[in-house]
């Protein structure tokens, strides 16, 4: 099996960034598996990135399993928690201080606002909670018809509540310069109501998403101390000069968002590369739940990784 070369002979960097809230399943293992084919493709270099900014469900045990099973499957990177490289960290933990930089800047320059909602006022503010579940069904439907993001795990359009809030809200006669860190409360981006973000995907092709309409307001920071995926993502691509993101359908929207961020830091945007999602029997997209399509167990089993990387591959298995 072809592998990496040592040194790279092209600009392209890449990148796999399991979250170790669980074991990987089959749709990891062909994301990851489309990413390193990419990055070999293009004499480049792939970077292995821990996402673990989940605190309550992120496991050691877990990060470790899901390099294991990489370098089972024949995925190699040459970057990475266990590797080093120019650009650690690798571990998202860690780099808390990237993050922080980010959010000031962009609280600075006006694109964030505090958010004191809690999901209770959300819920109350977006409506009834069995007219959410319709209409978030009716826009999954919709969003797989065109191609778009399952909407399983999007937050739905924020009310825009607390928009007219300023930092000064938290420390009267405070200013963005003065606030030196996220105060316990959420913060938001301000998106652009009304503006169409386009991107070329490279496997899905043109896609468009309407600020206000198909996201709105998106977390930036959390109220327990915890930066966003979003601002996460976007802040660590650029720093380790990633130039195109592999992942899955499932975060279509996402880049939206994340070029929106890269637009107000005055960051590059990485070329999209956005693979079908993986479904199961019963046509719903796999997640770590998903205990016997995990790639621990279907190790255990005694498949092989061309059985699993297979399109072949039975998912009700």
């Amino acid at each position: 099996m072809a592998s990496l070369a040592p040194t790279p002979t092209s600009n392209y960097r890449g990148r796999i960034a399991p979250s170790p809230t669980g074991y990987l399943h089959v749709g990891h293992a062909r994301t990851f598996w489309t990413a390193w084919q990419r990055a070999r493709d293009a004499g480049g270099a792939l970077v292995m990135r821990m996402e673990d900014l989940d605190p309550d469900r992120s496991k050691r045990l877990y990060a470790e399993a899901a390099m294991e099973d990489l370098r089972w499957l024949g995925i190699r990177w040459l970057e990475g928690p266990d590797k080093g490289g120019p650009f650690g960290p690798y571990v998202q933990s860690r780099r808390r201080s990237f993050y922080l930089a980010a959010w000031r800047r962009l609280l600075k320059l006006g694109y964030l606002f505090p958010c004191r909602c809690s999901r209770k006022d959300l819920a109350t503010a977006l409506g009834a909670p069995h007219e959410s579940t319709e209409a978030a069904g009716q826009a999954t439907g919709q969003a797989q018809a065109a191609g778009k993001l399952e909407a399983l795990d999007d937050e739905p359009v924020y009310p825009g509540t607390c928009r007219p809030l300023q930092a000064s809200a938290l420390q009267p006669g405070s200013a963005a310069r003065e606030l030196a860190a996220p105060n316990g409360c959420n913060w938001r981006f301000r998106v652009p109501d009304g503006e169409a973000i386009e991107f070329v995907d490279q496997k899905l092709e043109p896609q468009r998403f309407v600020a206000g309409v198909d996201f709105g307001d998106f977390l930036v920071w959390r109220r327990d101390g915890v930066p966003s995926y979003q601002l996460a993502c976007v802040v660590d691509d650029a720093a380790m000069g990633i130039t195109e993101v592999v992942r899955g359908a499932d975060l279509l929207k996402s880049t939206a968002r994340q070029i929106l961020l890269n637009r107000a830091l005055g960051l590059r945007d990485p070329a999209w590369c956005h693979c079908p999602l993986v479904v199961d029997h019963n046509g719903r997209r796999l997640a770590k739940r998903h205990e016997a399509l995990s790639l621990r167990t279907l190790r255990q089993r005694g498949l092989t990784p061309m059985n699993i990387l297979s399109a072949e591959l039975p998912v009700a298995v």
